[in-house]
């Protein structure tokens, strides 16, 4: 971060911080472009605002830009994410702040697209604006998590839900599973959902369960920002044995079904569904392969609701960002299906650590946000 005065700083963070909130107001509708929002202050006011609504339509510096108009020049531009510098489906941002007359701009984040990664800020200085990047930065960072993990790593952020009793059982022994958690936890899951770019299950959760895994309005809850246009995520199916039969409610709804399997095969389910072909690993869909996939069509966020043996699949595989947990107050017994299936571990030192990132009451249940703790080799 540039060096700056301690008063200085202070206002560059109290602006940013107003720009962010703005920005968390995408989260729902920009994919797969990151959500971003823009502030213009000129003697110490806000003289306009905007924000990145969707994906194709204008960004948070035009539409701030458009807002300010003539008043724009001499003015401090604070983006959450570093203006775009290249042609894409618009016009580059850094050209139109310096178009339009900004005297600096503060910047939170470099952007982590290859396409860009800091030519936007190299422009700006070029034509004589003072930039300052590193406001906030963790915070913008963790807004845009999912895209971010899709431009470093090739592969989205993906996060892993479960419900479960207090002795961590997820179902009966047969399977039955509806509904450990109360209502309340059901409807704090749909603004997860909404935020996910696709929802990924198991052939087996929808041959048990036979779930719609959409986003319910209905079930909305009020405690959440209400979406101006809830879209619908990708529903993501790992069908190995192409076991999934064409008349399951995953199928139901407009939004689009994506099975992944290890060989093409599958004319039966017509244009219901697209088939992912990954490689396989040990006759199973290669779990490495299939986020590599999604990744290059553009997921940023995966939101996972299966079962055990899934689950602990994505967990041994190290593929696991973040792990939800809902937990009733109740117990099933030692009978009941265990919250993970994993590989025996034969030696204590191994087992797998967590952060807890936070824990609060919803309803009569809790939920807890869990962070893997990885060597840094294996993320």
């Amino acid at each position: 971060m540039t060096e700056l005065n301690h008063a200085q700083l202070q206002r560059d963070t109290l602006w940013m911080h107003q720009a962010l909130v703005l920005a968390r107001k995408g989260l729902l509708t920009t994919a797969p472009n990151p959500a971003v929002g823009c502030l213009l202050v000129k003697d110490e006011q806000c003289i306009a605002e905007g924000w990145h609504q969707r994906a194709g339509e204008p960004h948070a510096e035009v539409h701030a830009l458009a807002a300010a108009g003539d008043r724009a020049r001499g003015a401090t531009a604070y983006v959450t994410l570093e203006p775009c510098s290249h042609h894409g489906r618009t016009p580059p941002c850094a050209e139109a702040l310096i178009s339009a007359g900004i005297a600096r701009v503060v910047v939170a984040m470099e952007d982590p697209n290859p396409q860009v990664a800091g030519s936007g800020i190299t422009r700006l200085r070029e034509a004589g604006i003072a930039v300052t990047v590193g406001v906030l930065s963790s915070a913008a960072e963790r807004l845009n998590r999912g895209f971010c993990a899709r431009m470093r790593r090739n592969r989205p952020w993906l996060t892993v839900k479960l419900a479960a009793s207090l002795d961590a059982r997820v179902a009966l022994e047969n399977g039955e599973s509806q509904w450990i958690t109360a209502a309340a936890a059901r409807r704090d899951v749909q603004y997860f959902r909404a935020q996910a770019d696709a929802i990924l299950t198991g052939a087996e959760t929808v041959l048990r369960d036979n779930p719609r895994l959409n986003v319910r309005a209905e079930q909305w809850p009020l405690s959440r920002p209400q979406p101006e246009l809830l879209r619908q995520p990708i529903k993501v199916v790992i069908d190995s044995q192409r076991r999934v039969p064409s008349d399951a409610q995953i199928f139901a709804g407009q939004s689009p079904v994506w099975l992944a399997q290890t060989v093409a095969e599958r004319s039966d389910l017509g244009k219901q569904a697209e088939v992912i072909v990954c490689q396989a690993h040990d006759g199973r869909v290669d779990l490495h392969d299939l986020l590599a996939q999604l990744a290059k069509r553009g997921i940023n966020q995966i939101w996972t609701e299966c079962g055990p043996q899934l689950a602990g699949a994505l967990l041994a595989a190290k593929l696991v960002d973040e792990l939800i947990i809902y937990q009733a107050a109740a117990v099933i017994g030692d009978h009941g299906q265990p919250l993970l299936r994993l590989p025996k571990l034969g030696d204590l030192a191994k087992q797998q650590r967590f952060e807890v990132v936070d824990q609060r009451a919803v309803g009569d249940d809790w939920r807890t946000i869990y962070r893997p703790r990885y060597d840094a080799a294996d993320v």
